[in-house]
């Protein structure tokens, strides 16, 4: 017997075979940046100059409702897989926690979308940051790409780091290697060899598969000197005023809704008006220094496009770009700025103040699953396939939907079994009804991060701050900043959502968790 979200994605498949004439396979890329937040691009709201990304919404589709899973790792593995990260065995980061859902490294139990788009006459590529066990043997070579060029993690932009280890299709490069450019920046290097490696697939005849992965604009915040400079000053009107006015501007392109209230400035945030005026020209140079590396993203994005465009691909590629998180709080509300920014020993991190502009209109951070944790801008460019320009689409998804997009308009074959061993079933839904701006049929949305939970049933979300905390209820419908607890006035559908969420923790590997009682004290990424 057909499994009923096989038989559903086969269903799609075919009504986007018809739509489309039996059409060649589209190329897929897949684009994920590292610690951005919710407004951080011109088309989300952002002051930040994202010309480039912004283009590619105005040419294609704008989700206002995408998850992730609140964190690096955990969402690589689900995005690759199409599963929930624990069922991959990455329910944490890459430290072996001894327990099946958290070993730190995709397990046998999933497939990836190089795995799946392989055998459907793909060519199969990765660049950037990779961050799903390579300390424990699991590569982008052995996990089926055909070519990569891949940091084990990231944190780093310059050639020069110390952390600028890079493996090129599973071999170890030497920092002078004549395969690589001389003084490079992370940035732009996966695009250049993203692009060689499409090279490869369009002389081979194949349609490709490219998962590019930036580590921009994640810590530590480094970018060339001219670039900061160009956005020193901007930020001295402090992140009141630059929150206040990213929702006006969210507001007015219909982004939010108006009903949704701006979250207020969390109390461990001092007003901008009691900062110090020296203190004020750091926190400015810290946000320049951000703005300089998405502005530097934006540009590869670019180049992407340009490159693209130049060898006739451009309208068959299915584009997809998103980020694994929300802004990042990490260093507190001060932040972080040890060193030169432009160089490649500094530390500079946003840290919370800045963190709570990034992620207008929402509450929390990275790490958290409430909206500013795991909401992040998805856009969809494919002019040969979405048919819609401009629009915004409000279906709520995941990044476990990716791995059943990309088997539905591949027509790929997601298995049953691989190397012997049984597959999980994708827990992912297509987006291709959304594209068509149809619904996306689901029972509910869960997460689990560090004991930080949640799950979204409808426009319901039940969300809860570490294991101890108590569970919250917010009808996302009209209140999707998650100001208004509805726990108390709603006891029995908030106790019916936390056995909802139960069950799935038990299916999902979630639990048990590691450590006694659940509980662990582990370092921070």
């Amino acid at each position: 017997m057909i499994p009923m979200h096989a038989y559903r994605s086969l269903l799609a498949l075919l009504a986007l075979c018809a739509s489309a004439g039996a059409a060649p396979k589209p190329n897929i890329v897949v684009i994920l940046v590292d610690d951005m937040g919710f407004s951080d691009l011109g088309c989300y709201g952002s002051e930040i100059p994202t010309p480039n990304l912004d283009a590619l919404a105005k040419n294609g589709l704008r989700f206002t409702q995408f998850y992730n899973t609140a964190r690096c790792c955990p969402t690589r593995a689900a995005l690759l897989t199409g599963l929930y990260p624990h069922q991959t065995g990455v329910g944490w980061m890459t430290d072996d926690q001894k327990q099946p859902g958290y070993e730190g490294r995709l397990n046998d139990r999933c497939v990836t979308m190089a795995e799946v788009l392989r055998p459907a006459g793909y060519l199969t590529a990765m660049t950037g940051k990779w961050h799903v066990g390579q300390n424990h043997g699991v590569t982008p070579k052995s996990r089926g790409f055909d070519r990569s060029l891949n940091a084990v993690a990231g944190g780093f932009f310059f050639a020069d780091s110390p952390r600028a280890e890079l493996f090129l299709d599973g071999e170890k490069l030497a920092k002078d290697d004549p395969r690589l450019p001389k003084d490079w920046y992370s940035t732009d290097l996966w695009t250049t060899f993203g692009l060689k490696f499409i090279d490869d697939a369009l002389a081979a005849k194949k349609p490709f598969y490219l998962h590019l992965c930036h580590n921009a604009p994640h810590f530590p915040l480094q970018a060339p000197k001219a670039e900061i400079e160009k956005f020193l000053g901007r930020y001295r009107i402090g992140w009141e005023e630059v929150r206040a006015r990213r929702y006006a501007r969210q507001l007015e392109m219909g982004l939010i809704d108006k009903q949704w209230t701006n979250a207020p400035r969390p109390s461990a945030i001092k007003a901008w008006k009691d900062v110090p005026a020296e203190e004020q020209k750091r926190f400015d140079h810290l946000m320049a220094t951000y703005a300089a590396v998405m502005s530097r993203m934006d540009k590869a994005v670019g180049d992407l496009v340009d490159g693209l465009r130049k060898r006739g691909v451009l309208d068959e590629t299915l584009i997809l770009f998103m980020s694994d998180n929300g802004g990042n709080a990490e260093a507190g509300a001060k932040g972080r700025t040890e060193g030169d920014p432009s160089k490649s020993g500094s530390q500079w991190f946003c840290g919370e103040s800045w963190a709570y502009a990034q992620n207008t209109p929402f509450r929390l951070y990275k790490h958290f699953n409430h909206e500013g944790g795991v909401s992040t801008p998805l856009i969809a460019h494919w002019p040969a396939g979405i048919a819609a320009k401009n629009e915004f689409r409000r279906q709520p998804g995941h990044v476990i939907d990716v791995m059943a997009t990309v088997v539905d308009v591949s027509g790929a074959v997601y298995p049953q079994e691989f190397n012997g061993k049984a597959i999980r079933p994708m827990e992912g839904r297509s987006l291709v009804p959304a594209f068509a701006d149809k619904p996306i049929a689901r029972e509910a949305i869960y997460w689990e991060h560090e004991g930080n939970a949640a799950v979204r049933q409808g426009d319901l979300k039940l969300v809860r701050q570490g294991r101890s905390g108590p569970w919250e209820l917010y009808d996302l419908k009209v209140d999707r900043t998650e100001l208004h607890d509805l726990a108390q006035s709603q006891p029995e559908k908030a106790k019916e959502l936390a056995a909802l969420w139960k069950a799935w923790a038990e299916r999902a590997q979630v639990l048990p968790a590691p450590g006694a009682g659940g509980k662990k004290k582990v370092k921070k990424k």
